[in-house]
């Protein structure tokens, strides 16, 4: 692997030792939470139903200026697999005069605002419950730079400091970690979430908006989160404030797909002093836990003791198969 060669002791091409750490889909809580949150599992089949009827109306808008412009019968269908494949093309080709010419502007403006109502309602700040699942990924990040900071600090531990910890996931997981940093939000929607409130939707178009799927999570989109040892005098704001005796301060700094992006949680800046970020960013996140969040707790208020009584003994000599009837748990999200 040329990202490791020449920079350590193993081999003739001097590679430098690195581990892999995996886990299976059905246990990875740090980055597939989307898949091990039972609560955010149940609400998403529950709200995915209502989200059609986000995009009919708009894709009913837009066909019939198609049939009008080129007058075919195109149907509603037709729209959301039209805009599907110039998404393709534009991302994995660079080409937009092909199926995306079929549309105007106008047009496509209005199709990206419906992708980013159902990332809004599904993935990021429509719903706490879309990021606040991903809090082992940002405690484990918040981890490992205390570690790295105590090995720094102390004197006695080798200098062998973990200098990077690459992780690999979708934009299931990018999104709502996006959210939980709270980027690309303003000073009032930053309060409103660490409240657990569900923030307003993006607005239609021609509105601006601020909060966009393509800036969020474009193909091969990523972040990057940088702890930084920096050598200030005075107090921890990373402010020169008297001659004092010099103290080590450690900064994080985000960068989003490469790009360095301010922390409105941390007044706006674009370094954040580790110990603030820790109170105002994480800090609101990590009073849950992963267990607190995803365990889908199921009463039997409908089900009177008779009924549970039969379920038993149909769960004990039918097991693959049956049928609970005539009553339902009844899940509490």
């Amino acid at each position: 692997m040329g990202l490791f060669a020449g920079k350590g002791v193993l081999g003739e091409g001097q590679h430098r030792a690195f581990a892999v750490i995996s886990d299976s889909r059905a246990n990875d809580i740090h980055l597939r939470f989307h898949d091990t949150c039972q609560t955010y599992k149940e609400f998403k089949k529950k709200r995915e139903p209502a989200l059609k009827g986000l995009l009919f109306p708009v894709y009913a808008e837009v066909s019939a200026s198609l049939v009008k412009r080129y007058n075919l019968n195109f149907t509603e269908d037709d729209v959301a697999l039209l805009w599907f494949l110039c998404r393709q093309e534009a991302a994995l080709l660079d080409k937009t005069d092909q199926a995306c010419g079929l549309f105007t502007q106008t047009e496509v403006e209005l199709l990206e605002w419906v992708d980013d109502l159902v990332l809004h309602y599904l993935k990021g700040y429509g719903e706490s419950i879309n990021f606040r699942m991903g809090v082992p990924l940002l405690q484990n990040i918040v981890q490992s730079m205390e570690q790295a900071i105590l090995m720094k600090n102390d004197p006695n531990i080798p200098a062998a400091v973990e200098k990077a910890r690459l992780r690999f996931a979708h934009a299931e997981t990018i999104i709502p970690f996006t959210c939980l940093l709270g980027l690309f939000l303003s000073a009032s929607d930053i309060e409103r979430i660490q409240r657990e409130q569900p923030l307003e939707p993006p607005p239609k178009p021609p509105q601006e908006r601020r909060w966009r799927g393509s800036t969020v999570a474009p193909f091969a989109g990523n972040s990057m989160l940088v702890l930084y040892k920096c050598l200030v005098q005075g107090s921890s704001t990373g402010k020169v404030t008297a001659p004092e005796e010099p103290s080590n301060s450690f900064f994080v700094q985000i960068l989003h797909n490469e790009k360095p992006v301010s922390i409105p949680a941390c007044n706006g800046t674009y370094f954040c002093p580790f110990e603030e970020f820790k109170e105002r960013v994480a800090g609101p996140h990590l009073r849950h836990t992963f267990e607190s969040l995803c365990t889908v707790k199921v009463t039997h208020a409908d089900c009177p003791l008779t009924c549970r009584i039969s379920r038993f003994f149909q769960w004990l000599f039918l097991r693959k198969g049956y049928k609970l009837h005539p009553c339902e748990d009844k899940d509490e999200l």
